[in-house]
């Protein structure tokens, strides 16, 4: 009761000028307590309730407007363009006209072989023709944050045309609050030990974001059934994995360079973007309406709240993986404040 009460002023005032004022006989001070306890807790809870949905203000039910997302995004992405690939294909390497400048996770300069014996793999680069050839595509964003607990968003998540989750946040168990439906995964090794029967839809596309060559080189292996690598990766990836060659794709670099230096302002690209906020610009080059939910981080110095809403990691698991968190919000804050995405939780 205490969390909900400190964070609202009026439920504050309550709880303690209501305790403050109990007095009187010894054999009713326990009931009074309680009955005060009570009182507070669900004054508190109707006026959190309340702000909460104050607070979901957009809705899948909107009018998509095609180009919508572009024309906001031309704004604050300066050379903005549609015409780069969503997804490296084997064709960009044969004959290379524009050579990437940056090796990964922001080019493919140095990975070019290594890429052209995965994409050799796979056979498959395109966007499905469903995704492609809707009108208007209306996306949302899934964030693993702790504010999709009890949520209750799962339906509505459910009902927009492309719903992009995150990393290796499960879906199975927690569908009242995230929904079931999952047009694209983004990932990478380390973040790839989640379900893929639970946690994804048989027509799922399994996203590679690759932020070092080693992790396109575990995708081959795996594809190829070769002798595993356990060196190179901050935290060891499966080592059996049951992703569908026809459903992997490797996100375009392109998209990580862009929210390093334009939509973090990362000066020498210095901040590794999250893949919740690469998400986020990749949306606004494919998608006519981006709607986030589920993003925000608790703050710096508290030490309990978890962080994700399917495990108890705290703030504190954050402090080696190189992601500016601080400069994150600010993007976010910019992209909440310019109307260029919505927010179904808030931030």
């Amino acid at each position: 009761m205490a969390a909900l009460c400190f964070n609202n002023e009026i439920c504050h005032r309550c709880c303690y000028l209501r305790t403050i004022k109990m007095k009187g006989n010894p054999g009713w001070k326990a009931i009074t307590f309680f009955l005060i306890v009570m009182f507070c807790f669900g004054m508190c809870w109707f006026l959190h309730m309340e702000l909460y949905m104050q607070r979901s203000y957009p809705s899948v039910h909107e009018m998509c407007i095609p180009g919508d997302a572009a024309s906001k995004a031309e704004i604050l992405i300066s050379n903005y363009s549609r015409d780069h690939p969503v997804f490296l294909q084997l064709s960009d390497y044969f004959w290379v006209k524009n050579k990437s400048i940056y090796p990964l996770p922001y080019g493919t300069n140095g990975s070019e072989e290594l890429l052209m014996k995965f994409l050799a793999l796979t056979n498959h680069y395109q966007v499905p023709e469903e995704i492609r050839r809707l009108p208007c595509r209306r996306c949302v964003i899934v964030g693993n944050g702790h504010l999709l607990k009890n949520s209750l968003l799962g339906e509505t998540i459910n009902k927009y045309d492309v719903v992009i989750r995150l990393n290796n946040a499960p879906v199975h168990k927690y569908e009242k609050d995230v929904g079931n439906k999952t047009t694209m995964r983004l990932f990478y090794p380390e973040s790839a030990d989640f379900d893929p029967e639970l946690d994804n839809n048989p027509d799922t596309l399994l996203v590679l974001v690759p932020f070092k060559p080693l992790d396109i080189q575990w995708m081959k292996i795996i594809l190829n059934n070769e002798k595993r690598v356990r060196k190179g990766f901050w935290k060891m990836p499966p080592i059996i994995w049951e992703g569908e060659a026809e459903n992997i794709r490797i996100l375009n670099p392109y998209y990580m360079a862009v929210t390093a230096i334009q939509i973090l302002e990362s000066e020498n690209m210095t901040a590794i973007p999250t893949t919740g906020m690469l998400a986020m610009t990749f949306a606004l080059h494919f998608c006519d309406m981006v709607h986030i939910a589920g993003f925000g981080y608790p703050a710096l110095t508290n030490k309990k709240q978890p962080i994700h809403y399917y495990e108890k990691v705290t703030m504190k698991s954050m402090a080696e993986t190189g992601h500016n968190i601080t400069l994150e919000a600010q993007a976010i804050k910019r992209l909440l404040q310019q109307g260029i995405i919505s927010n179904l939780t808030y931030f």
